[in-house]
C-alpha cells in the first residue's frame, strides 16, 4: 500500500478535514502508542498503519 492510499482510505471514513487531525493527534494503541504521523516517520509500513487505523475505527472487514 502507497501512503497515498492510506491517506485516501483515512479521508473516506474519518474526512478531508479531520483526517489529518486525527493522524496527528490519535495514539495507536497497536502501533506502541504512536500516531498515523509517527508513525509514517518511522517508516513503518502503510499497509501496517492501516491495519492499526482501521482496528481503532472498528471499520468493517470489507475495509480491511
Amino acid at each position: 500500500m502507497k501512503e497515498t492510499e492510506l491517506w485516501s482510505r483515512m479521508q473516506t471514513h474519518l474526512g478531508v478535514a479531520y483526517a489529518g487531525v486525527w493522524a496527528a493527534e490519535y495514539s495507536l494503541a497497536s502501533l506502541r502508542g504512536k500516531t498515523v504521523q509517527q508513525a509514517l516517520a518511522d517508516g513503518i509500513p502503510c499497509k501496517t498503519i492501516w491495519r492499526a487505523v482501521w482496528e481503532a475505527l472498528a471499520l468493517p472487514d470489507r475495509e480491511r
